[in-house]
């Protein structure tokens, strides 16, 4: 799986016209180790929209009692189901299921390459898209998911929100403290990338390196806030070495 740009609505912010220009440039590839053999399709999305504080992208958390990345922030997403037109029909499906996104209302932009995650051993292909009516969120399975919530680009690009975590495996990545929530892993990683390749990324201070215990994200200090003490179980995805090599592109039709 390889990625690619389509055809997107007129009017779409200059940010996702470079993000969707630089596709086949973002640094992923290298995050990722290399694949075992039997391995679980999966996809998510990563939708934008402008929302009432300006840009924003979707994020939900996922509940606390799941066996994988228990009570992590994350982009609705999950595995391909018999009859999904993988992977752009997966990502919709599953935005439907979690977090109430009617898909008629979203542009799919561009499916990026496919990543390798060892802790619950799944490929993933995450789908960019533009939400052209956008509307109140809401968890519409609250067996998989706590919370949705839709996070302004502002806060993602505060310098006072990026800082990295190191988890006791030895991870250290990127992290964002945004909504009430530590973002980190996987879903950093991405963040980190296309805020990157879409020219908002702002210097931040990479020195500032928190510890993510055992138990899970929300045990480290937000930005102006005391650490809580939820026991969520999180386990570590992805690295945070510099760049290293472009991943490939082509076109998936909608």
């Amino acid at each position: 799986m390889s990625a690619g740009a389509l055809a997107g609505p007129e009017g779409l912010p200059d940010y996702l016209r470079q993000l969707i220009d630089a596709a086949d440039d973002l640094p992923l590839q290298h995050r990722m180790p290399q694949r075992t053999g039997a391995v679980r399709r999966s996809a998510v999305l990563i939708l934008f929209g402008e929302g009432p504080q300006g840009p924003d992208v979707l994020l939900i958390e996922k509940a606390a009692h799941l066996r994988s990345h228990a009570g992590q922030p994350a982009f609705p997403g999950g595995g391909v189901d018999p009859g999904d037109d993988f992977p752009i029909g997966t990502a919709l499906r599953e935005a439907e299921e979690e977090a109430g996104i009617d898909p008629g209302g979203v542009h799919v932009l561009a499916t990026l390459q496919e990543l390798f995650l060892p802790p619950s051993n799944r490929l993933v292909v995450p789908v960019v898209a533009w939400w052209d009516d956008p509307r109140d969120v809401t968890v519409g399975d609250p067996q998989e998911v706590a919370r949705v919530a839709r996070v302004p680009l502002a806060e993602l690009t505060d310098p006072a929100n990026r800082f990295r975590v190191s988890h006791p495996s030895g991870f250290v990545g990127a992290a964002f403290g945004v909504a009430d929530m530590v973002v980190w892993g996987f879903t950093a990683a991405l963040l980190d990338a296309i805020l990157e390749a879409a020219g908002l990324a702002r210097p931040w201070d990479r020195a500032d390196v928190r510890p993510l215990p055992v138990p899970g994200a929300r045990s480290v200090a937000l930005p102006g806030a005391a650490a809580d003490d939820d026991e969520d179980a999180a386990a570590p995805t992805v690295a945070d070495p510099a760049p290293d090599g472009p991943p490939t592109r082509t076109v998936s039709p909608r």
